[in-house]
């Protein structure tokens, strides 16, 4: 059984061919990675805000659930863009899920 995010990369991978009039993916892929990536960024500023206007109570919890939908959303036209599947990422997950936060991230290459 597919879920909504296989559901969702099925879509976007097939908006590539997409005219760009059509379809708002299809615009984002035409535009390329730095329109994709001024997208990302934006809507992680708009999770901060909703999160910090949920925190002073100043909004309601809907506010940020749709803004991380927006995020959630747009990162994945970023995987598409680079050919990378979610189910990658969802892999990726699981493989940390049994190991210490703190020990996975000692594992990994300095930079």
């Amino acid at each position: 059984m597919e879920t909504i995010i296989t559901e969702l990369a099925n879509v976007m991978e097939s908006r590539r061919t997409a005219s760009p009039e059509e379809s708002y993916v299809a615009q984002l892929l035409h535009k390329g990675e730095d329109k994709i990536l001024k997208k990302v960024i934006e809507e992680a500023g708009e999770v901060l805000m909703a999160s910090k206007d949920l925190s002073a109570q100043k909004d309601e919890p809907l506010h940020l659930i749709k803004e991380v939908a927006d995020l959630w959303f747009h990162s994945m036209v970023l995987l598409t863009h680079h050919h990378i599947r979610p189910e990658e990422v969802l892999q990726e997950l699981a493989r940390r899920q049994n190991l210490s936060g703190l020990v996975e991230k000692a594992s990994r290459p300095k930079e």
